[in-house]
Formats: C-alpha cells, structure tokens, sequence
C-alpha cells in the first residue's frame, strides 16, 4: 500500500491474470507467491470462463474475476469481468451485452480488454453499455506472437465520440517468468482492501494506471495539476491533435500545470520515465 503526501492510500492491484486453471502455466498459489513479493496487494485471477472467488492465498487478496472471449478472429472481443459478488453465470451467452449485464447484475465491473490486440472498433464499443474500464496497455499481447500492446488510439477515439472508459494497464499474464508478468498494474485509492471498497473506486475512476511512474492530477475549475515521481516527459492528450504547453519534457520533472481551452471536451494525462509509462482517467471539461 501506497500513501500519498495528503494521506490517501493507493493499493497497488493486478487485474487480469490467467493461472492453469484456464490457460496460463503458474498454479494460483505459485502467481500469488510472486506477487505479493514483489509489492502487489491485490491480483485477480481471470481465467478464461471460470469464474474465481474471492479469497485470501498466501497472504495476498485474491479479487473475484473471469474472463469471457466473444466471436473469432477479427470478430473477437474479450470482456473481463471483476469484484462480483457471486459467479455472473454467462457461460451460456453468445451476446456480448448479455455478458456485461451478467457482470454487473453479479455487482462487478466489466472491463473490455486488449481491444487493439483485439482489433475492435469505436463502432464496436459503441454497440454496447456498462463498460467501466478498458486497457490501455496489456503485456501479453507483446509476447509471444503478438505484437500489440497499446491500445491508446482506441481510447482516444473512443473519447473523441463520448464514451470515457477508466484506464487500465495489466499483465494478462500467461507465460510468467518475466515474459508478460509485473508490467502493468492500476493503483487504486480506497480506503480499505476489499472487493466492495476496489471495485466502488474503479467505477468512480479512482485509480491510474502504471508500469512504474506514478501521477496524481487534480483539477481546478479548468487548471489540471499534474504531479509526479520524477520523470523525463509529462504529456496532455485531448480530443485535439496539437496544442501549445502540452507536453513538458526534461531530466527528473515532477510537475506540469495545463489550463483546458474554450474548445476542448476532455483530456487524460501520459507520464514517461524512459520507456516506462503511467497514465490518468480521462478528465471531462
């Protein structure tokens, strides 16, 4: 657990992890060994259509989750379901709205996961409701055979058109060993480690996501505040290509001060230390 100059506690989470109980190659027990070693407080185990409860292993809070993959090929779209209370039950849908529902009538979160690994469209979201979350960065879909891991195009185009999904980073590890493990996590402010407290947070954007540096950003009127650990470049995205003072770069910079235009909708904040990145919930105008 993380806590800030202001006294607010971050818990340090994993959110998309597969075991062999679906298709990675770790035990449950052996991922929560590595984990809470390396400083997580929570993971959630995902694996494909079975669900996981959750439970306490070996020390480290194991948040209830599942993972539910819709349509082939360029077709597919895979839908992480987290913190429900009891299993949602959607092994049997073949609609991928049912199985939203399904997560959120369980009282999770539903999170559309790797879409540009996927090859999903704005279109795509948009033929859908009661998403929370997407993945802005997913490690395994740089291993292996594949070779697409950011997907920020897509939540930036997804913003363009109105639909502003949290942001998430994850392992959606299967291979471990360093290969696609311990290299995206969400840092979630709440004030105690349960589902009910991790899960209410993330639907109320509570949360950054990161492979290292951290940032807080806080608003006034229309100032953003951007802090961070030291870093070599802070950056603003927003629903406009180019405009001036959005990007300060230097050697172990911690803070940049951006003020919104007259024009522009929304923003999100990108930090980078080398070739580690964290990121911020889009903030709306």
């Amino acid at each position: 657990m993380y806590q800030d100059k202001n006294g607010n506690k971050y818990y340090k989470v994993a959110f998309h992890l597969h075991s062999n109980i679906s298709d990675g190659k770790l035990s449950p027990e052996e991922i929560a060994t590595s984990f809470k070693n390396d400083g997580y407080d929570a993971i959630t185990l995902t694996d494909h259509w079975r669900y996981g409860e959750s439970k306490e292993i070996g020390g480290l809070h194991i948040i209830s989750g599942i993972e539910y993959d819709n349509g082939p090929g360029t077709s597919t779209m895979h839908i992480v379901g987290l913190g429900m209370k009891n299993d949602p039950n959607a092994e049997t849908c073949d609609d991928r709205q049912a199985i939203i529902d399904k997560i959120n009538g369980a009282g999770g979160a539903a999170v559309l996961a790797h879409p540009a690994w996927s090859l999903n469209s704005v279109g795509d979201a948009q033929a859908l409701s009661g998403i929370t979350a997407t993945e802005i960065y997913n490690a395994v879909s740089e291993a292996g055979q594949s070779l697409r891991p950011y997907s920020d195009h897509f939540v930036d185009m997804c913003a363009v058109n109105g639909m502003y999904f949290g942001i998430f980073a994850v392992d959606d590890a299967h291979y471990y060993g360093g290969i696609d493990d311990r290299k995206g996590w969400v840092m979630v402010k709440a004030d105690e480690l349960t589902d009910e407290a991790i899960i209410r947070a993330v639907k109320s954007g509570d949360f950054f996501a990161s492979q290292g540096p951290m940032v807080t950003v806080t608003r006034k009127d229309n100032k953003v505040i951007i802090e961070t650990s030291p870093c070599d470049t802070i950056a603003v995205l927003s629903d406009f290509a180019w405009l001036p003072n959005r990007v300060k770069r230097g050697d172990g910079i911690t803070r940049h001060e951006y003020t919104f235009r007259d024009d522009e909708k929304w923003l999100r904040v990108e930090v980078r230390d080398g070739d580690k990145r964290a990121w911020s919930n889009i903030i709306v105008k």
